[in-house]
């Protein structure tokens, strides 16, 4: 190996949502940039990597599809994992519902999870660390709360990965820092390089404006929500605009608000944050969950996608009645519930598949860049690195890499699983 090289490797995550891993290497050390796991049936995991050729995992944020492996390293030893303080504190509870409902398939227990926590180095946005002779600062990803980007420095070159990132504003979090310096090799997500997103301001206006007509005309207004990022976005969205009604939020959601709440400098507004927090009611249990399902208002709660959580109980109350109302505020995925009520208007009610009589629309609250986002990101990038597309449906990557290739002339890869380059 060329003594000045940098080594990447593709572990997962290539021409597809979910299992993100890439391994970084010099000659000295070899770091893994996230480990995730493939949320299906049964679980799909990034390439395996022996655990004595790692020195140390960095975790960009919480979401299953980018933390979900890394307990693997702590089967039988010890690995120190580096990211944020708030992503840990979310992984944890994510890793650990993962476990719960499906042990059975993963080849770790609760005992690894708390091996992995034990192990953790937090890290501030921009702080140096140095692992072996790799160089990295964690940068702010506008994602969910904690999420960051990686700079790696190593043997001179500079390799930035961007994990999932979004750099417009929310009422939730601050866009992505894109402060880089020049780079010699970008690492991208593809997740919506060949969707657009409406404008953030027009969205929460619309949002705000069904919502009350809605509460107004004595419905209620289910919204499934992720528990990480979404939930607490509608609700600060809610209270930036003053909505005067019941807002109850249920589910994971409410552990997630009590992590945040001790976290604040990793929101956008932590003074609007706590006065949403304060203006929800918890939902402490089965007798609120009917009486929230009975009253004007809006009700936040997983599953963002109606798989599960207290919204599949939710949605049998409130898609009978024709006043209420399902804002779908997340993207969802084929085979879901949520996308069989997008589509086809009908969802599991009382043991059957029937027709839901609520109003059922969707707006777009995405946590990713969209294609215009992504483009400009490129075209402001400094140097001239070459560019690999991943965490995007096949034709995303492979469309997004050639959009770069043309229009910028900077050289773009789509790579496939277990494909190695030097940067």
């Amino acid at each position: 190996m060329n003594q000045i090289s940098l080594k990447l490797r593709f572990l997962g995550g290539t021409r597809e949502v979910g299992r993100a891993a890439v391994a970084i290497k010099t000659k000295q050390t070899q770091l893994l940039l996230d480990y995730g796991v493939m949320i299906g049936s049964e679980p799909g995991f990034p390439m395996h990597v022996p655990s004595n050729e790692v020195d140390a995992i960095i975790l960009t944020h919480s979401h299953l599809d980018h933390s979900g492996a890394i307990p693997i390293f702590h089967i039988g030893g010890q690995k120190p994992v580096y990211g944020t303080q708030l992503s840990f504190d979310l992984a944890s509870l994510l890793i650990s519902d993962l476990i719960h409902l499906t042990g059975y398939y993963l080849p770790f227990e609760y005992i690894e999870l708390q091996s992995m926590i034990r192990n953790c180095v937090h890290l501030d946005y921009r702080q140096e660390q140095t692992i072996g002779d790799i160089h990295l600062r964690l940068l702010d990803a506008g994602h969910i709360p904690g999420s960051a980007q990686v700079l790696v420095e190593a043997n001179e070159k500079r390799v930035l990965y961007t994990s999932d990132y979004n750099t417009v504003d929310t009422r939730l979090l601050h866009g992505a820092d894109r402060d880089y310096g020049k780079l010699d090799a970008l690492v991208i997500e593809s997740t919506y390089a060949d969707e657009e997103h409406s404008s953030r301001i027009a969205l929460e206006k619309e949002f705000v404006e069904r919502v009350n007509e809605v509460v107004e005309d004595g419905g209620t207004v289910l919204v499934p929500a992720f528990s990480v990022g979404r939930s607490q976005e509608i609700a600060c969205t809610l209270a930036a605009y003053h909505f005067e009604h019941s807002v109850v939020m249920d589910g994971m959601a409410r552990k997630v608000n009590r992590m945040i709440m001790n976290r604040t400098t990793y929101v956008r507004d932590p003074q609007l944050f706590m006065n949403a927090m304060h203006a929800v009611t918890w939902s402490a249990g089965w007798k609120d969950r009917r009486a929230a399902s009975r009253r004007p208002g809006v009700i936040i709660s997983p599953a963002g996608m109606l798989k599960g959580g207290p919204a599949a109980f939710y949605i049998q109350k409130i898609g009978k009645k024709q006043r209420n109302a399902v804002f779908l505020v997340s993207y969802q995925i084929p085979g879901t519930p949520g996308r069989e009520l997008l589509e086809k208007g009908r969802c599991a009610i009382d043991g059957k598949i029937r027709k839901v009589k609520a109003k059922v629309e969707h707006f777009d609250f995405s946590s990713h860049c969209g294609a215009g986002e992504l483009k400009e990101t490129v075209k402001q990038l400094e140097g001239n690195p070459v560019v690999y597309v991943i965490h995007g449906a096949e034709e995303n990557c492979e469309r997004f890499a050639r959009w770069i290739r043309e229009e910028t002339g900077l050289e773009a890869i789509a790579p496939k699983v277990g494909d190695r380059y030097i940067a």
